[in-house]
């Protein structure tokens, strides 16, 4: 070349200023240091386009301090020429060991940086001649870091010998370089997204003996990115990205060859195909890795897509909101990548498409982003005007993202916050004031957005009215971390991580490509329906506990899309009721049976009598029984839970429900524990009944009620004894009660049914724990208390061994009810046992609905008392408060208002009891509920708004408890 040419190819005389000189003592400060050192006409012939770029970027002007000859040398070269040299240096470095080449490596990417930036800023060098020098030399440093790595390790004698030629330095390892390093799109602070793969059957080949090969292959890996990324006082060469491999949680740094082509054809996801459009060996062995990715273009290039498939790669687009045009954008703070109308847009528009056309089309498979948008565009597929605007803004959001991040050489893609900061950024990108350079970014952004939203504009939206919901990759995306802290969840980088994990297959539902496809649809509709609960914490945490128990997820997953609001009715059950929500998660199937017409229906007594004998029958043995029991009961119990958040269910008609499947727990298991009786004893000559008292007596259970239970016998003979023990009646009878409070109450594999409290019966816990008929009759006669006597009123017979038996025990409780006594020593005792209860017990706070003043303990104490004061005179006698209260009014045996306004309290505390106990268990505080959840209560009170309810609970207690006072007399 001659000195003439040589001074034309100078990169000095080649040098434009990108823009004003924003900071000149900034400026001045550089030159002052660099022509200290050293100072060439060069130099000088540049300095014109230096100064802005030492004005307004920290960091280059850091380098030109750094080291004045090198800048130096930089102008006075040939910038293609300098490259060359960079990276043939580069190279050089791979006959280093390790610690002798960190620094030189780390010096030559100051240098690359320096020339890089000086070129781009300096209008010598396009955006693909940047991003192309960026990329040769991140692969040349990769494979100089490999062989240097290497020759540690044949140092250290675990290798025998270094590969020669494609087959690299160390014979089956191979490393793949992914996203923009792979497309030789390279930006200016960029990390590089490389996957490493190891083929152990040639590897084992290089290996000392006693090497084990994966422990091997994650060292070296180790080592190169050390290597490549540790900080010293000269920097770093690139941050390594490793986590593009298969499902990188869970699998080493380095993966063999075949456990990542089983990955890949199992559960690997279509954003990890669109991954692949632009992978590529960069690093060792060659051959091993063009083998690999053979193998792979079956799975990145489907010629054969079904609808499902497609419409699953649609996600990957849909999947980021499409803002409308009028909405306000913002440069400030504004991500030129990840945000609306950022650069992934562009990528995702151009991949997705690529995806479903690229595996017949094999000319729409470049890995590069404008490469392939100009082959879409020339097969029809898009718009010149889509191409020509995505293809402007391309160029330009690259750009910009260099000199966001020649700033500081962070690895950002945000323009600044500050004016000040942004003001630099425009310095470098040229003369246009601060306010015209973010217009401008603002209106390449809404065009991108724009062009964004046109593809597959028909499709269902997987995004949210809050925002984004991008699940893809192997970060957290930020515009979705933003959605979901809008969405209410305290946690968003767990919620994030946890849905892609279940993208990546970690669980039953989504392990098939069918079920990761349905997920895809399933994730933003769980997202909405979370956040409408009001608790979206632990409805997804529930969620999460439930989804992960489904051995299967296709048939579910399809049957929630499909039924969205019985889907929304299951995610606030998870939000609001434990109890219900633990049934799922150890039950999944439960869900089955709510897509029966008949499940929002009452029991089905009969039917459901005749199906628990069926089973119990079918059981092996008592504790067999006992499971079956337990395993119908969970069923019929969330069954009537359900029914109560929907509001399919009053309150009536769910303490109704809850007592008949109590009675048929009993009824199936009292035979069973008579069996067992007769099994340890011997058969007995005799009669036992179970009776049921407290809300179940009366019918009015809620979730949680336990069981208040006596057991009445009689004898056939007062002499007689068992066959095979010799027990007498009370010790027979006293068995069989001890076992049936065993499989009522005992905790087995299924869990456990009721609390069991024999309280109740005569003599409470002194007295023996079945009673005699005869005993049960002389007690109540006699020694009874007026408390018992209350209690009495709700007694019914739940089963028998005989109708007899039955109609007998019925005919005994309405005889010691029915016994005359003093109305006002009956009135005096209750009035001291009510107030005996509110000195010992106090309400818990004003939604304790049981002992607070009008609350339900005040009703049942009314209708009880004046069911004992008339029962002798012909009164009525009912077990259930409502119907008691009815008959009484109907008899006309107390004031009508009284009575009106004891039933108007009893039915609103019921109908909010049912909600309570479902939801929330004992001692709620509905006040600091979620607004969603006291919508439901407000609707199960029949009133507008929480407000209105407390308003209207307060007015009837107030009515109730005066009624009280006013009856009990």
């Amino acid at each position: 070349m001659s000195p003439e040419g040589s001074r034309t190819q100078r990169l000095a005389g080649r040098l434009r200023p990108c823009g004003p000189v924003l900071d000149a003592k900034a400026a001045e400060r550089a030159r002052e240091i660099v022509e200290g050192a050293v100072w060439t006409a060069e130099l000088e012939t540049a300095w014109p386009a230096l100064a802005p770029v030492f004005g307004a970027s920290p960091y280059l002007a850091s380098l030109a301090r750094r080291d004045p000859p090198r800048l130096a040398l930089l102008l006075a070269d040939d910038p293609d020429a300098r490259l060359a040299s960079i990276l043939a240096r580069t190279a050089e470095v791979a006959a280093l060991t390790p610690d002798a080449a960190a620094a030189p490596l780390r010096l030559l990417k100051q240098e690359l940086h320096l020339l890089t930036a000086l070129c781009d800023l300096g209008g010598v060098w396009d955006l693909d001649q940047v991003t192309g020098a960026l990329t040769h030399f991140a692969d040349a440093a990769v494979a100089a870091s490999l062989e240097s790595a290497a020759r540690g390790e044949l140092d250290a004698e675990r290798l025998t010998r270094l590969g020669d030629g494609d087959e690299g330095p160390v014979p089956g390892w191979f490393c793949i370089a992914m996203g923009k390093q792979g497309a030789f799109e390279l930006n200016y602070s960029s990390d590089i997204d490389v996957s490493v793969f190891f083929d152990p059957d040639r590897m084992a080949t290089v290996l000392a003996e006693g090497v084990e090969i994966q422990a091997f292959a994650v060292r070296l890996t180790h080592r190169v990115s050390e290597l490549m990324q540790a900080k010293t006082p000269d920097g770093y060469v690139f941050r390594m990205d490793l986590r593009l491999r298969p499902d990188p949680s869970s699998t080493p740094p380095a993966v063999p060859v075949p456990a990542a082509l089983e990955y890949y054809e199992t559960v690997g996801q279509n954003w990890e195909r669109a991954a692949f459009i632009k992978a590529r060996a960069c690093a060792g062995d060659r051959t091993a890795a063009a083998a690999f990715l053979g193998e792979l273009v079956p799975y990145i290039w489907r010629k054969n897509l079904d609808f499902a498939a497609i419409a699953d790669i649609h996600s990957i687009k849909r999947q980021i909101h499409a803002h409308k045009v009028d909405e306000r954008v913002s440069a400030k703070g504004v991500d030129l990548k990840l945000g609306r109308g950022g650069i992934r847009e562009i990528e995702f528009y151009v991949q997705t498409q690529q995806l479903i056309l690229g595996g017949r089309h094999p000319d729409l498979r470049s890995p590069r982003t404008l490469d392939a948008l100009a082959a879409l565009s020339a097969a029809g597929h898009v718009s010149v005007g889509a191409r020509d605007d995505l293809t402007a803004a391309y160029d330009r959001l690259r750009a910009v993202e260099h000199r966001i991040q020649m700033l500081d050489d962070e690895q950002t893609h945000k323009l600044p916050e500050s004016d000040a900061d942004r003001r630099r950024v425009a310095a470098l990108s040229g003369d246009a004031p601060l306010r015209s350079f973010d217009a401008e970014i603002t209106r390449t952004l809404k065009t991108v957005n724009a062009r964004y939203g046109e593809l597959f504009a028909e499709e269902e939206q997987l995004s949210s009215r809050f925002g984004s919901l991008v699940f893809t990759g192997v970060d957290d995306d930020p515009e979705t971390l933003a959605t979901l802290k809008r969405m209410g969840f305290s946690n968003p980088q767990q919620v994030s991580q946890t849905i892609r994990s279940w993208h990546h297959g970690h669980v039953a539902a989504t392990r098939t490509e069918r079920g990761r496809e349905l997920f895809t649809r399933l994730a933003p509709r769980l997202l909405e329906a979370a956040q409408r609960t009001g608790a979206p914490d632990p409805a997804f945490n529930r969620f999460c506990d439930f989804f992960g128990g489904l051995s299967t997820g296709v048939q579910l997953q399809s049957l929630f899309l499909s039924q969205p609001k019985l889907f929304e009715l299951v995610v606030q059950v998870l939000a609001f009721a434990p109890r219900l929500a633990a049934t799922l998660g150890r039950r999944p199937a439960a869900i089955d049976a709510m897509v029966d017409p008949d499940f929002f229906e009452e029991i089905d007594v009969a039917a459901e009598r005749a199906d628990i004998a069926r089973r119990v029958a079918r059981a092996e043995g008592f504790e067999g029984a006992m499971d079956e029991v337990r395993r119908i009961h969970r069923e019929q119990a969330f069954r009537v839970g359900v029914q109560v958040m929907s509001g399919s269910a009053t309150a009536e008609m769910a303490g109704r429900d809850f007592a008949d499947l109590a009675d048929l727990c009993i009824e199936a298991l009292a035979p069973a524990a008579l069996a067992e009786a007769e099994r340890m004893g011997g058969a007995f000559p005799g009669d036992v009944a179970v009776v049921a008292l407290g809300k179940c007596g009366s019918r009015e259970m809620s979730a949680g009620s336990d069981l208040d239970l006596m057991t009445l016998y009689r004898a056939a003979d007062p002499t007689a004894v068992s066959e095979l023990k010799g027990w007498d009646a009370s010790t027979y009878y006293g068995r069989f009660t001890q076992r049936l409070i065993a499989a009522l109450s005992s905790p087995t594999a299924e869990g456990q049914l009721y609390e069991v409290d024999m309280q109740l019966r005569p003599s409470g816990t002194k007295g023996p724990v079945a009673v005699s008929f005869a005993a049960f009759g002389h007690y109540y006669e006699g020694e009874a208390e007026t408390w018992e006597l209350l209690a009495l009123t709700r007694a019914r017979v739940v089963w028998s061994t005989s109708t007899a038996f039955t109609a007998a025990a019925q005919g005994a409780i309405e005889a010691a009810l029915r016994r005359r006594r003093d109305r006002r020593k009956t009135a005096a005792d209750v009035r001291e046992m009510r107030q005996l209860l509110e000195d010992e017990r106090p309400p818990k706070g004003p939604w304790d609905l049981k002992l607070s003043p009008g609350g339900l303990v005040d009703i049942e104490f009314a209708a009880q008392f004046l069911q004992l004061a008339h029962a002798a005179d012909g009164g009525p006698l009912q077990a259930n408060t409502a119907a008691a209260l009815a008959a009484l009014g109907a008899a006309e045996l107390a004031p009508a208002e009284a009575v009106a306004a004891l039933s108007d309290a009893w039915r609103l505390q019921q109908d909010l009891t049912q909600l309570l106990k479902v939801a929330l268990g004992s001692d709620p505080d509905p006040a600091s509920e979620p607004k969603a959840f006291q919508a439901l209560l407000s609707r199960a009170g029949g009133v507008k708004t929480f407000k209105a309810l407390e308003r209207r609970l307060a007015e009837a207690r107030a009515a109730a408890r005066k009624a009280y006072l006013e009856v009990v007399t």
